[in-house]
């Protein structure tokens, strides 16, 4: 969430930024500066009542000392009325509470990086890597090697729950686990700590790292209790230090976890969802930093060459991009993502998103650290996939297609107890 102190000193940037992202509602940002500027007239008005009600308490005080029981009580009665018309906020509350509404409703400013673009054809190639692999003749899908070598039955998903929940069996149910436990293991020696967070969050916690109000409507709702199905365990692992202040000492804070994952992906068909392209319940490794804002730049840069190094060892063919501006995420601030290149279906696949979001995250969960002056200051949050399984598990298995089998990267060898499937 923005702070409206920089909106109203920075009117002129922030819309031209907000352009950038092709936010189509930047009339908000003049709504909530006539807001704020009421909101501050009537913050003055209390605060001049308040020091009339101080300075009468006083002087009753000295009426008293003084023997002039009458005067005193005259002055009793005149804060009294001053006291009535200060307790009467409804309208500073309702101003406040239309503020925070609006707040909420703008979107994170997109860094000066961000490219200009409108949709992902106007994404920027940063850098590509590895080998494109030359497939055998009859090369199959995914979707037809999982079923040929018993790995994950998605008929059998969707009859215990539904299209998008895919059962993983023999073989592919331990090479997710093998998967798994690599990332994890790669993580934590780059020095993330590992958590185990839970895997439904209350609303604060969602609201905290932008999911609401912007994503209600992906994310899966028990509404009995009021909590969400973590789309990402970004959510619950970020809201691990909500209104905390964290010595400045003990900056960065790394954190990794693994869960399974539940989006809605509402409107989502075709053939982009065969398989295991998209799907409602999936595994992700995950890492968050919580970072000084004077190093949250550099941060992002090592985030991303941390998720290159990953891929890499995969043996996959890669790129990243840099998002422009109207493909960015509604709390980021700059994004890269990385795609890996499906061999058998000839396209580039998503698998990992890293991100710096700035204080937008912080400043809605109150994450903050005491400068050199002992002032409080928000802290940057970072995020990024490392890795998100599924699409990396359907590039693994085209692109690695053999004669007999499914050979598997060196790296997962030892984790796999195998060479090839």
């Amino acid at each position: 969430m923005l702070q409206v102190n920089f909106i109203r000193q920075n009117v002129d940037f922030v819309k031209e930024r907000l352009a950038v992202k092709h936010f189509s509602q930047i009339s908000l940002v003049d709504e909530l500066l006539l807001l704020d500027e009421r909101r501050r007239k009537l913050q003055f008005e209390k605060d001049e009542i308040q020091a009339k009600v101080n300075a009468a308490s006083k002087e009753i005080g000295g009426l008293m000392r003084e023997g002039k029981k009458e005067a005193a009580e005259l002055l009793k009665a005149e804060v009294g009325t001053l006291k009535a018309s200060m307790e009467d906020v409804s309208e500073l509350n309702n101003v406040e509470s239309a503020i925070h509404n609006i707040l909420v409703q703008i979107p994170n400013l997109p860094s000066t990086q961000v490219p200009v673009g409108r949709t992902p054809e106007d994404n920027v190639v940063v850098r590509t890597g590895g080998n494109m692999p030359v497939l055998p003749a009859g090369a199959k899908p995914h979707w037809d090697l999982v079923q040929q070598y018993g790995l994950i039955d998605f008929e059998l998903g969707n009859k215990i729950t539904g299209s998008g929940f895919p059962v993983y069996k023999n073989k592919g149910a331990k090479l997710q686990r093998a998967l798994i436990q690599y990332f994890l293991d790669f993580n934590t020696a780059a020095g993330y700590m590992e958590i185990q967070p839970p895997l439904m969050v209350n609303e604060a916690s969602a609201y905290g790292t932008g999911q609401l109000p912007d994503k209600e409507g992906q994310m899966y709702h028990a509404t009995i209790d009021n909590f969400y199905l973590i789309p990402t365990s970004e959510v619950p692992v970020t809201n691990i230090y909500r209104d905390e202040i964290i010595k400045e000492s003990d900056l960065p804070v790394k954190m990794t976890a693994y869960t399974p994952c539940f989006r809605r992906e509402a409107g989502s068909y075709g053939k982009d969802v065969r398989g295991l392209n998209r799907l409602h319940q999936f595994d992700k490794v995950e890492i968050v930093q919580l970072v000084h804002p004077d190093t949250s730049y550099d941060m992002l840069d090592s985030m991303v060459a941390h998720v290159e190094k990953l891929i890499r060892s995969l043996e996959l063919p890669y790129r990243i991009l840099r998002l422009c501006g109207g493909d960015m995420g509604f709390t980021s601030a700059i994004t890269y993502d990385f795609e890996v290149y499906s061999a058998a279906q000839e396209k580039w696949l998503e698998v990992s998103s890293v991100s710096n979001f700035e204080a937008y995250q912080t400043n809605r969960m109150k994450i903050r650290f005491k400068d050199g002056n002992g002032k409080p200051q928000l802290v940057h949050s970072l995020n990024g996939s490392s890795m998100a399984l599924p699409r990396i598990l359907a590039a693994l298995l085209e692109n690695n297609q053999v004669e007999g089998g499914i050979r598997l990267p060196k790296i997962l060898h030892s984790y796999f107890g195998a060479e090839k499937i």
